[in-house]
């Protein structure tokens, strides 16, 4: 069911970020009186088609069985004969700016909608958690640069920091090329203070990990008692009868002071029965639970689809409230975006340089995998995992590989440059690099999903 439920969330996913790009691709070039001849959302074998006439001529749309991409097909003297009355509105007829336009509004859709739709998760609201640190490892990186237990970050460099996503991204974004972090934070006793963070000689994706971990950063967690705030629906706790409330005394009889402890149990106890005992309405009860198994850093660990309780007082603590409203939104939605998009090129440029690993690149496997967890955390969620996978489409699409719309864009800079198009020759041997390029990534990353999974 798990299997299905992901596919289904990653059909919905694709199919709505293709659908945007490719009707960028078809807006621009019907607003540039190119003809269109046919509006396909995936590859292969046709599931629905239907017609419709457009200043009287027919453009066919199509659902294809394969929903990993989509094209749109315009009239072009190099696809097919034109006939002598139709060649001004055949692609290749129109004018240099009027292609560049047309090829370079698929990503430029995707990244409106990440714009939109971050728009809406702001509007929406946002709790997000408070970037305070636990303490971090003896010798870690973190630690020799004077980190202390429940230090608040409030700054990196000049970029402020309100959650501990913030603080990630950030940290990722300025120590990509290494040297110094100036970080602020706001100490237990509630001093201000700066603490440098030295990255020389670091490579912070060097290897598919937790960056945050590999630096000694870790995210405060106070220890509360075992007590049982919720449990996802169709979970393994669910199923066993376990409900919120609850509080756990025994694990195969070893008591149990803290969720720490439960946690720590069950991520070893994959597919083996334990047997809980809790406190219920002021009665012992035992419950038999077998833990599930989910990936955390790389590794499968047990699960039981249960989160604590966690007092107010704490949850004050932990947790902030983000409000924009209409407005406020869309200013921070188009930065949330740029900063996306500049970090998603910095990553690819590492890659191709050799400065961060090919395990960071994640298959359709992954992302159907990461598309039916954030749906079932919620619609925001899901909107939000949207955005950054809309992102990647866009920035990935306009890098000059052949076969991608960045590398037809390349070549019409080709063009500008010499003042005509690029030879037949020349664009043929272009489009065999590139399908070898493509091919190459997708083994890559089909095998990176392989080492996570299998």
């Amino acid at each position: 069911m798990g299997i299905l439920h992901n596919l289904l969330f990653f059909i919905i996913a694709i199919a709505i970020l293709v659908s945007i790009h490719e009707f960028g691709h078809y807006w621009a070039a019907r607003k540039l009186g190119v003809r269109v001849l046919r509006f396909s959302i995936g590859f292969g074998r046709s599931l629905y088609t239907w017609t419709r006439k457009v200043d009287g001529k027919t453009i066919e749309y199509v659902i294809a069985a394969i929903p990993l991409g989509g094209y749109v097909k315009m009239l072009d003297e190099r696809e097919a004969e034109v006939a002598e009355e139709d060649k001004p509105y055949a692609f290749n007829t129109q004018p240099l700016l009027s292609r560049t336009i047309i090829v370079a509004a698929g990503p430029v859709f995707n990244l409106v909608l990440a714009v939109i739709l971050y728009w809406f998760v702001f509007l929406s609201g946002l709790t997000v958690e408070r970037a305070l640190l636990g303490t971090p490892p003896e010798n870690s990186i973190a630690a020799l640069s004077g980190f202390e237990n429940q230090d608040e970050i409030l700054k990196v460099g000049d970029d402020t920091v309100v959650s501990w996503s913030d603080f990630n991204l950030i940290v990722l974004d300025q120590g990509l090329d290494g040297g110094t972090l100036d970080v602020q934070v706001k100490s237990v006793d509630g001093l201000i203070k700066n603490r440098l963070v030295d990255l020389t000689g670091t490579q912070l994706l060097e290897h598919e990990s937790d960056v945050m971990a590999d630096l000694g950063f870790n995210h405060w967690r106070p220890e509360f008692p075992a007590v049982i705030g919720g449990v996802i629906k169709d979970g393994p706790a669910e199923q066993a009868g376990l409900k919120k409330g609850d509080r756990l005394l025994t694990l195969d009889d070893a008591t149990i002071n803290h969720w720490s402890e439960l946690v720590d149990r069950v991520e070893i106890g994959q597919g083996v029965p334990i047997n809980f005992v809790v406190l219920r309405d002021g009665q012992e009860k035992t419950i038999v639970v077998i833990p599930g198994s989910k990936e955390k850093n790389g590794e499968s660990k047990g699960f039981i689809g249960a989160y604590q309780e966690i007092p107010q007082e704490f949850k004050d603590k932990l947790f902030v409230d983000i409000e924009y409203d209409v407005f406020s939104a869309v200013p921070a939605a188009i930065v949330k975006t740029w900063d996306m998009s500049k970090l998603t090129v910095r990553v690819i440029w590492k890659m191709i340089v050799g400065e961060a690993s090919l395990s960071n690149i994640s298959g359709p496997v992954t992302i159907a995998k990461y598309a039916g967890v954030t749906a079932d955390i919620g619609l925001s969620t899901f909107i939000g995992f949207l955005a950054i996978i809309s992102v990647s489409l866009g920035v990935l699409n306009l890098f000059p590989i052949p076969m991608l719309d960045g590398g037809h864009l390349f070549y019409y800079l080709i063009e500008a440059i010499k003042g005509s198009p690029v030879s037949e020759a020349f664009e043929l041997r272009a489009q065999q690099v590139g399908i070898v390029i493509l091919a190459a990534l997708m083994i890559i990353a089909f095998y990176n999903d392989f080492q996570r999974f299998m």
